[in-house]
Protein backbone atom coordinates (compact mmCIF):
# COMPACT_ATOMS: atom_id res chain seq x y z
CA UNK A 1 0.00 0.00 0.00
CA UNK A 2 1.16 3.11 -0.83
CA UNK A 3 1.57 5.99 1.35
CA UNK A 4 0.83 8.28 -1.54
CA UNK A 5 -3.04 7.16 -1.09
CA UNK A 6 -3.74 9.14 1.91
CA UNK A 7 -4.15 6.06 3.81
CA UNK A 8 -0.09 5.92 5.39
CA UNK A 9 1.61 2.89 7.74
CA UNK A 10 -0.83 3.28 10.36
CA UNK A 11 -3.79 1.72 7.91
CA UNK A 12 -1.44 -1.38 7.68
CA UNK A 13 -1.88 -1.51 11.13
CA UNK A 14 -5.48 -0.48 12.02
CA UNK A 15 -6.79 -2.86 9.07
CA UNK A 16 -6.39 -5.90 10.48
CA UNK A 17 -7.14 -5.07 13.62
CA UNK A 18 -10.67 -3.66 12.56
CA UNK A 19 -11.34 -6.92 10.86
CA UNK A 20 -10.03 -8.66 14.09
CA UNK A 21 -12.66 -6.79 16.01
CA UNK A 22 -15.26 -7.77 13.62
CA UNK A 23 -13.93 -11.55 14.14
CA UNK A 24 -14.22 -11.26 17.45
CA UNK A 25 -17.84 -10.13 18.07
CA UNK A 26 -19.03 -12.62 15.07
CA UNK A 27 -17.11 -15.29 17.46
CA UNK A 28 -18.49 -14.29 20.96
CA UNK A 29 -21.78 -13.34 19.56
CA UNK A 30 -22.02 -17.07 17.63
CA UNK A 31 -22.95 -14.98 14.33
CA UNK A 32 -21.43 -17.45 12.08
CA UNK A 33 -19.56 -15.03 9.84
CA UNK A 34 -16.18 -14.60 11.43
CA UNK A 35 -14.29 -16.51 8.39
CA UNK A 36 -16.57 -14.81 6.04
CA UNK A 37 -15.60 -11.43 7.30
CA UNK A 38 -11.82 -12.23 6.59
CA UNK A 39 -12.49 -13.39 3.37
CA UNK A 40 -14.62 -10.42 2.06
CA UNK A 41 -11.72 -8.27 3.24
CA UNK A 42 -9.41 -10.57 1.56
CA UNK A 43 -11.63 -10.10 -1.63
CA UNK A 44 -11.71 -6.52 -1.70
CA UNK A 45 -8.30 -6.30 -1.68
CA UNK A 46 -7.72 -7.70 -4.33
CA UNK A 47 -10.63 -6.85 -5.98
CA UNK A 48 -9.78 -3.12 -5.87
CA UNK A 49 -6.38 -3.40 -6.81
CA UNK A 50 -7.05 -5.30 -9.99
CA UNK A 51 -10.31 -2.71 -11.01
CA UNK A 52 -8.32 0.09 -10.14
CA UNK A 53 -6.17 -0.51 -13.43
CA UNK A 54 -9.42 -1.55 -15.43
CA UNK A 55 -11.53 1.42 -14.03
CA UNK A 56 -8.68 3.81 -15.55
CA UNK A 57 -9.55 2.24 -19.11
CA UNK A 58 -12.79 1.92 -18.56
CA UNK A 59 -13.35 5.84 -17.89
CA UNK A 60 -11.71 6.72 -20.94
CA UNK A 61 -14.72 5.45 -23.24
CA UNK A 62 -18.18 5.42 -22.32
CA UNK A 63 -18.34 1.59 -23.98
CA UNK A 64 -16.04 0.76 -21.71
CA UNK A 65 -18.04 2.05 -18.75
CA UNK A 66 -21.06 0.52 -19.79
CA UNK A 67 -19.44 -2.88 -20.38
CA UNK A 68 -18.09 -2.44 -16.94
CA UNK A 69 -22.01 -1.83 -15.67
CA UNK A 70 -22.63 -4.78 -17.33
CA UNK A 71 -19.89 -6.33 -15.58
CA UNK A 72 -21.22 -5.54 -12.26
CA UNK A 73 -24.74 -6.63 -13.44
CA UNK A 74 -23.55 -10.38 -13.68
CA UNK A 75 -21.35 -10.52 -10.43
CA UNK A 76 -24.59 -9.16 -8.81
CA UNK A 77 -26.40 -11.68 -10.12
CA UNK A 78 -24.12 -14.13 -9.27
CA UNK A 79 -23.93 -13.25 -5.45
CA UNK A 80 -27.60 -12.89 -4.89
CA UNK A 81 -28.29 -16.46 -6.41
CA UNK A 82 -25.56 -18.03 -4.46
CA UNK A 83 -27.51 -15.79 -0.94
CA UNK A 84 -30.83 -17.24 -1.90
CA UNK A 85 -29.41 -20.79 -2.32
CA UNK A 86 -28.63 -21.24 0.96
CA UNK A 87 -31.97 -19.68 2.02
CA UNK A 88 -33.64 -22.49 -0.78
CA UNK A 89 -32.92 -23.66 -3.67
CA UNK A 90 -35.77 -22.74 -6.57
CA UNK A 91 -35.33 -23.49 -10.36
CA UNK A 92 -34.14 -20.99 -12.60
CA UNK A 93 -33.24 -19.06 -9.80
CA UNK A 94 -30.77 -17.27 -11.29
CA UNK A 95 -32.87 -15.74 -14.00
CA UNK A 96 -35.32 -14.20 -11.23
CA UNK A 97 -32.24 -12.94 -9.78
CA UNK A 98 -30.99 -11.47 -13.27
CA UNK A 99 -34.26 -10.24 -14.12
CA UNK A 100 -34.99 -8.34 -10.97
CA UNK A 101 -31.37 -7.06 -10.40
CA UNK A 102 -31.59 -5.82 -14.12
CA UNK A 103 -35.03 -4.75 -14.21
CA UNK A 104 -34.52 -2.09 -11.19
CA UNK A 105 -31.02 -1.15 -12.31
CA UNK A 106 -31.18 -0.92 -15.59
CA UNK A 107 -34.58 1.10 -16.15
CA UNK A 108 -33.83 3.22 -13.64
CA UNK A 109 -30.05 4.06 -15.17
CA UNK A 110 -32.18 5.00 -18.33
CA UNK A 111 -34.18 7.18 -16.63
CA UNK A 112 -31.14 9.38 -15.38
CA UNK A 113 -28.86 8.95 -18.18
CA UNK A 114 -30.71 9.90 -21.20
CA UNK A 115 -33.11 12.78 -20.14
CA UNK A 116 -29.33 14.24 -18.77
CA UNK A 117 -30.15 14.28 -15.15
CA UNK A 118 -27.17 12.49 -14.68
CA UNK A 119 -24.33 13.53 -17.39
CA UNK A 120 -23.68 11.15 -20.66
CA UNK A 121 -20.15 10.52 -20.07
CA UNK A 122 -18.05 7.69 -18.72
CA UNK A 123 -17.13 9.50 -15.39
CA UNK A 124 -20.84 9.45 -14.56
CA UNK A 125 -22.15 6.51 -15.81
CA UNK A 126 -19.66 4.24 -14.03
CA UNK A 127 -20.34 5.11 -10.45
CA UNK A 128 -23.88 5.92 -10.38
CA UNK A 129 -24.59 2.30 -12.19
CA UNK A 130 -22.61 0.77 -9.62
CA UNK A 131 -24.14 2.29 -7.16
CA UNK A 132 -28.02 1.26 -8.29
CA UNK A 133 -27.01 -1.99 -9.78
CA UNK A 134 -25.45 -2.54 -5.97
CA UNK A 135 -28.28 -1.53 -4.41
CA UNK A 136 -30.84 -3.41 -6.59
CA UNK A 137 -28.30 -6.31 -5.79
CA UNK A 138 -28.56 -5.69 -2.19
CA UNK A 139 -32.75 -5.63 -1.99
CA UNK A 140 -33.01 -8.97 -4.15
CA UNK A 141 -30.32 -10.70 -1.59
CA UNK A 142 -32.45 -9.26 1.26
CA UNK A 143 -35.50 -9.60 -0.33
CA UNK A 144 -35.56 -13.21 -1.52
CA UNK A 145 -33.51 -14.24 1.79
CA UNK A 146 -36.26 -13.10 4.05
CA UNK A 147 -39.56 -14.16 1.64
CA UNK A 148 -37.94 -18.10 1.05
CA UNK A 149 -37.73 -18.28 4.79
CA UNK A 150 -40.86 -17.08 5.66
CA UNK A 151 -42.56 -19.03 2.87
CA UNK A 152 -41.15 -22.21 4.64
CA UNK A 153 -42.04 -21.44 8.32
CA UNK A 154 -45.23 -20.50 7.23
CA UNK A 155 -45.90 -23.09 4.87
CA UNK A 156 -49.08 -24.29 6.88
CA UNK A 157 -50.41 -20.71 6.07
CA UNK A 158 -49.61 -21.51 2.44
CA UNK A 159 -51.39 -24.21 2.68
CA UNK A 160 -54.33 -22.61 4.07
CA UNK A 161 -54.64 -20.06 1.40
CA UNK A 162 -54.84 -22.80 -1.15
CA UNK A 163 -57.49 -24.63 0.55
CA UNK A 164 -59.56 -21.95 0.50
CA UNK A 165 -59.01 -21.37 -3.26
CA UNK A 166 -56.35 -19.05 -3.73
CA UNK A 167 -53.84 -19.26 -6.82
CA UNK A 168 -50.38 -20.43 -5.59
CA UNK A 169 -49.36 -16.68 -6.20
CA UNK A 170 -51.65 -15.12 -4.13
CA UNK A 171 -51.20 -17.37 -1.51
CA UNK A 172 -47.22 -16.77 -1.52
CA UNK A 173 -47.97 -13.43 -1.75
CA UNK A 174 -50.44 -13.45 1.66
CA UNK A 175 -48.00 -15.31 3.57
CA UNK A 176 -44.18 -13.15 2.41
CA UNK A 177 -45.95 -10.09 1.83
CA UNK A 178 -45.47 -8.22 4.73
CA UNK A 179 -41.45 -9.44 4.58
CA UNK A 180 -40.69 -8.49 1.47
CA UNK A 181 -40.73 -4.96 2.29
CA UNK A 182 -38.62 -4.95 4.93
CA UNK A 183 -35.26 -5.14 1.98
CA UNK A 184 -36.04 -1.50 2.06
CA UNK A 185 -35.50 -0.25 5.19
CA UNK A 186 -32.06 0.41 4.59
CA UNK A 187 -31.90 2.57 1.73
CA UNK A 188 -35.40 4.41 3.21
CA UNK A 189 -32.88 5.03 6.83
CA UNK A 190 -30.21 6.01 4.95
CA UNK A 191 -32.32 8.39 3.10
CA UNK A 192 -33.75 9.74 5.80
CA UNK A 193 -30.93 10.38 7.80
CA UNK A 194 -28.46 11.70 4.87
CA UNK A 195 -26.47 14.35 6.21
CA UNK A 196 -27.57 14.26 9.95
CA UNK A 197 -26.30 10.48 10.50
CA UNK A 198 -24.44 9.68 7.32
CA UNK A 199 -22.68 11.60 4.65
CA UNK A 200 -22.69 8.81 1.97
CA UNK A 201 -20.06 8.38 -0.72
CA UNK A 202 -20.67 10.21 -3.81
CA UNK A 203 -21.16 13.52 -1.60
CA UNK A 204 -18.07 13.25 0.07
CA UNK A 205 -16.41 12.03 -3.63
CA UNK A 206 -17.77 14.98 -4.87
CA UNK A 207 -16.57 17.99 -1.86
CA UNK A 208 -12.90 16.36 -2.08
CA UNK A 209 -12.74 16.38 -5.63
CA UNK A 210 -13.83 20.41 -5.46
CA UNK A 211 -17.21 20.45 -5.89
CA UNK A 212 -19.49 22.49 -4.16
CA UNK A 213 -21.31 21.31 -1.10
CA UNK A 214 -24.46 21.95 -3.52
CA UNK A 215 -23.46 20.47 -6.39
CA UNK A 216 -22.76 17.24 -4.61
CA UNK A 217 -25.66 17.30 -1.85
CA UNK A 218 -27.74 17.41 -5.61
CA UNK A 219 -26.15 14.79 -6.83
CA UNK A 220 -26.93 12.59 -3.99
CA UNK A 221 -30.72 13.78 -3.76
CA UNK A 222 -30.45 11.72 -7.49
CA UNK A 223 -28.50 8.92 -6.21
CA UNK A 224 -30.76 8.71 -3.14
CA UNK A 225 -33.81 8.99 -4.92
CA UNK A 226 -32.64 6.23 -7.76
CA UNK A 227 -31.44 3.38 -5.07
CA UNK A 228 -35.17 3.63 -3.31
CA UNK A 229 -36.54 3.30 -7.55
CA UNK A 230 -34.55 0.30 -8.44
CA UNK A 231 -34.86 -1.60 -4.92
CA UNK A 232 -38.23 -1.51 -4.90
CA UNK A 233 -38.70 -2.18 -8.54
CA UNK A 234 -36.12 -4.88 -7.97
CA UNK A 235 -38.41 -6.43 -5.02
CA UNK A 236 -41.94 -6.30 -7.08
CA UNK A 237 -39.82 -7.94 -9.77
CA UNK A 238 -38.38 -11.48 -7.67
CA UNK A 239 -41.33 -11.31 -5.96
CA UNK A 240 -43.57 -11.51 -8.62
CA UNK A 241 -41.39 -14.37 -10.24
CA UNK A 242 -40.82 -16.56 -6.92
CA UNK A 243 -44.76 -16.27 -6.78
CA UNK A 244 -45.15 -18.15 -9.78
CA UNK A 245 -42.37 -20.65 -9.43
CA UNK A 246 -41.94 -23.91 -8.38
CA UNK A 247 -41.05 -24.05 -5.20
CA UNK A 248 -40.45 -27.29 -2.93
CA UNK A 249 -42.55 -28.38 -0.50
CA UNK A 250 -42.27 -25.85 2.38
CA UNK A 251 -42.48 -28.70 4.89
CA UNK A 252 -39.38 -30.38 3.90
CA UNK A 253 -37.67 -26.36 4.07
CA UNK A 254 -38.85 -25.51 7.62
CA UNK A 255 -37.87 -29.27 8.65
Amino acid sequence: MSLQTGLGWAAVIVLPLLIAIGVGASRYAGLRHDRGMVTAALRALVQLAAVGAVVGIALQHTAGAIAFVLLMFVVATITSTRRLQHALVVPRQWMYCAAAIGTGGFAVLLLLILPGVVPRNPASILPVGGIVVGGAMTATTLAGRRMLSEYGTRYGEYEAGLSIGLLPQDAFKLVVGPVAGDALLPVLDQTRTVGLVTLPGAFVGMVLGGASPAQAAALQLVVLIALIAAEAVAVVVLTELLSRARLPDGRTVSS
